[in-house]
């Protein structure tokens, strides 16, 4: 194919473009006057026109967010049918698009009608002559490249390009994961296309796409079923805050921005936990087990609260001892959660003390009197609030850090070396350094739940003299206004259970979760479809099964349709052979897909003495730098992350590279997204890819956990293009 034949289809393809992007900022000029319409409305001082101005306000905000998202690469397909099917191209882009007659210019990739773009092979053509995908940078395009794939009818239609998939594959990695609307495989798209209900499960071995296919699966659904996704709310849960910025942009460049991203740190409202505990904590903060012991806290007296009262009323001395306060802090748990009592605990302590009143003076004045009394006075008040406070979750897992209390809730349960494992991460809880660890969070939500909220309280519950057992809220309100002066203020609770029911949940990375990390996340998808992504040969949690038993209690009742992609589109064949044969040599029960693309250049492995290890490093990153143009990562053990990350802040050759490093050397800090060399450790590259990778000790990785080797497995497949080993 001549150069002059490219330089026509692409120049013809540009007006078509064009002609696009006119009629974009034309349908952003009326989104925009339809929001200002909007806000006039709501000038017209009734309620109909404030709820008028509302619908339209948002419906056009909706509308410019979408049309702005798909500015870039916004026609990326065309389709020739055959001439007894359809004479006129079919033009497939990020957004649907119609021109001034309301004809149209663009389908929506997610459209039923687009789904052919994908599907359609030379075996089962489905009437398309021709496919062709258009590359483009932002509104220029710069190159085509076509497929025949009907060759059994005579046309004149130029075939040009050498496909557009290889093109997309061999292109250089920045800091953000892209989609791949323009080169979606068939059997990606119909993982993406499943129906809508029930559990999609996506699995694969490395390099297959499943991230980026379950991300266009969030973005589809959300097309089919927009008012029951947008009103019901997508959550995306990912490994880590490096990953979840990794994807960020992939949703919003597909023309969909209604979708909540949490890493599993942040999966709780109002929490977000970037450090993790070592491996051997990690596993006993992440066992099922650690339920019972979660349970049996939330049902522990609060430290420091009184263990007996005393008071005096017409003759009569009324004693609640430590045995009577036990036997109705049981009664209480066993009618619902614990601060969900709070409205009955002054009606069954005033229950257990009038049975103490057997004086006539005091059985005269009857038992209305005698709780009116108790209410009035301030030791009672006092005593009902240190007995039974408002407890936050927070706070109840801070009881876990006194050894004693951990050691009495675990019995029975945890080992006495796992107690002594949890009570030494927790040591240093009571100093400002301690901060929540993304392994404590499954624990908090867990507490959140066993104990519940504190009721709210409306304006109507101010009865209490009327109906002594129906409002002990009463306490908490008007008690603790009168004693704020003192300190006591009751605060809400930090860590409120919000309203969890999302319409679709989507896990990636899913084989790493703990069963406790799979309670977590199963409340709040217990009405909602999900798309589960992983690789169980890639599973950084030891005992797999008992993670499949928490998962599969989560998705209790509903369909799963599985989906297994079996075509490497990241690493080449040769990157690919290497880390496959390490997979075989450990004993990995690993998926080996076949990788599709092969560029001549195999895995270098270097081998160093101890005090080589810097200079190595640096000639090796150097290297690949002259050879790539995309990122670079550093993969080290995590004990050596902060010394690297140091080495890499001085090397001047570096510096625009890797201003992260400079910033601050600390492990819990994500790369920025202009860093192009990066040191991570071994979990933190699950889900990411660069063009480069340097593995530093690998030996002292796979060394690190009892799952090291399935880490050191993904480590050896994030390479794009080059990678490189050095062994001590």
């Amino acid at each position: 194919m001549s150069e002059e034949v490219l330089a026509r289809e692409v120049a013809a393809e540009q007006a078509f473009v064009d002609e696009v992007y006119v009629q974009l900022e034309r349908s952003a000029e009326s989104a925009q006057k339809l929001a200002a319409e909007g806000h006039s409305r709501g000038r017209l001082g009734h309620e109909g026109g404030l709820v008028e101005r509302d619908a339209m306000v948002f419906q056009a905000a909706k509308r410019i967010k979408q049309l702005d998202a798909a500015h870039e690469g916004l026609v990326f397909g065309r389709l020739d049918m055959r001439p007894e099917f359809d004479t006129e191209p079919r033009y497939v882009g990020r957004i649907g698009l119609r021109d001034e007659n309301h004809d149209v210019m663009l389908i929506d990739w997610r459209a039923p009608a687009a789904a052919v773009f994908y599907q359609a092979t030379a075996a089962t053509p489905s009437n398309v002559v021709r496919r062709r995908v258009l590359r483009s940078d932002h509104r220029t395009v710069v190159g085509v490249e076509d497929e025949l794939l009907d060759d059994s009818v005579e046309t004149d239609l130029p075939i040009v390009g050498e496909g557009a998939l290889m093109a997309q594959l061999s292109r250089a990695r920045d800091r953000t994961m892209h989609s791949i609307v323009a080169t979606i495989q068939a059997e990606q798209d119909k993982a993406i296309r499943a129906p809508g209900k029930g559990v999609v499960r996506i699995s694969g071995g490395p390099g297959v796409g499943k991230t980026v296919v379950a991300l266009h699966r969030a973005a589809y659904l959300l097309y089919s079923d927009r008012r029951r996704y947008e009103s019901g709310g997508v959550l995306v849960i990912g490994p880590s805050g490096v990953f979840m910025r990794y994807i960020e942009r992939v949703l919003p460049s597909l023309g969909e921005t209604a979708v909540a991203l949490r890493s599993l740190g942040e999966v709780v409202g109002g929490v977000r936990a970037t450090r993790r505990d070592v491996p051997a904590v990690a596993d006993v903060k992440g066992s099922a087990r650690m339920a019972e012991v979660v349970r049996r806290t939330a049902r522990q007296q609060a430290p420091g609260s009184p263990r007996e009262f005393k008071i005096f009323w017409y003759d009569a001395q009324i004693m609640l001892d430590g045995s009577l306060l036990g036997r109705l802090r049981r009664q209480l748990m066993s009618q619902g959660r614990r601060n969900q009592m709070i409205p009955k605990v002054a009606s069954t302590l005033l229950e257990a003390m009038w049975k103490q009143v057997r004086s006539d003076r005091g059985r005269e004045r009857g038992r209305k009197l005698f709780e009116q009394d108790m209410l009035d006075r301030r030791e009672f008040v006092e005593f009902a609030l240190d007995w039974w406070p408002p407890l936050d979750a927070a706070d109840v897992l801070t009881w876990l850090h006194d050894p004693e209390v951990l050691k009495r809730v675990a019995e029975g349960v945890l080992s006495r070396a796992e107690i002594d494992l949890l009570a030494a991460s927790w040591v240093d809880a009571g100093s400002e350094g301690w901060t929540l660890s993304v392994e404590d969070v499954p624990l908090l939500d867990e507490l959140r739940y066993a104990i519940g909220d504190v009721p709210q309280r409306s304006d109507e519950d101010n009865e209490y003299g009327d109906h002594v057992g129906g409002d002990l809220q009463e306490v908490v309100t008007a008690s603790e206004r009168e004693f704020a002066p003192r300190g006591r203020a009751w605060k809400p609770p930090t860590h409120r259970i919000e309203d969890d029911a999302y319409a679709h949940v989507l896990i990636d990375e899913a084989q790493d979760l703990t069963p406790m990390q799979w309670r977590m996340v199963g409340r709040r998808g217990r009405g909602a479809s999900w798309t589960i992504v992983g690789d169980p040969a890639q599973s950084s949690w030891p005992v797999y099964a008992e993670a499949e038993a928490a998962r599969d209690e989560a998705l209790r009742g509903k369909d799963v349709h599985a989906f297994h992609l079996s075509k490497n589109y990241r690493n080449s064949s040769e990157i690919y052979a290497h880390a496959a044969a390490y997979a075989k040599r450990v004993g990995l029960d690993a998926d080996l897909p076949e990788a599709v693309r092969s560029t001549g250049e195999d895995p270098v492995t270097v081998k160093v003495a101890g005090a080589d290890v810097e200079a190595t490093i640096r000639a090796e990153v150097a290297k690949i730098r002259e050879r790539v143009s995309g990122t670079i990562g550093i993969v080290v053990p995590v004990a050596r992350r902060s010394e690297v990350n140091t080495w890499l802040s001085e090397w001047d050759e570096f510096a625009d590279e890797a201003q992260g490093a400079k910033a601050a050397i600390d492990p819990t800090v994500a790369p920025s997204g202009e860093d192009k060399v990066v040191v991570l450790t071994g979990v933190d590259t699950k889900g990411l890819e660069f063009d480069g990778i340097v593995v530093v000790r690998p030996q002292e990785i796979e060394d690190e956990a009892s799952t090291g080797r399935a880490t050191l497995y993904v480590v050896l497949t994030r390479a794009t293009q080059l990678l490189t080993v050095i062994e001590a």
